[in-house]
């Protein structure tokens, strides 16, 4: 029989994984954002709650800047190669 999920669990390490990428932002504002749609959070069971973190997540990340040099570098230089790459795909 397969083990059920520890959503609890899972939570804390979504939250702690938001507080080392960042660390500017409080658990307020990290709770606060990702639980926006709902009124009550009386009733919202552990795994959608789970579920509206990791989805913040994932929105942060993707809007977060991009501060190293190299990073930014290789995205444009990837952007810049998109033609070929979507040519090598059609052979």
């Amino acid at each position: 029989m397969a083990k059920q999920p520890n959503y609890y669990r899972q939570i804390i390490r979504t939250l702690q994984r938001l507080e080392k990428s960042h660390p500017t932002y409080n658990i307020g504002r990290h709770l606060s954002t990702a639980l926006y749609e709902y009124n009550d959070l009386w009733g919202v069971s552990d795994k959608e709650l789970l579920y509206a973190l990791e989805k913040y997540e994932i929105e942060l990340n993707i809007d977060y800047p991009h501060v190293d040099e190299e990073e930014l570098k290789e995205i444009i230089k990837g952007g810049m190669n998109l033609e070929r790459m979507f040519d090598e795909e059609d052979d």
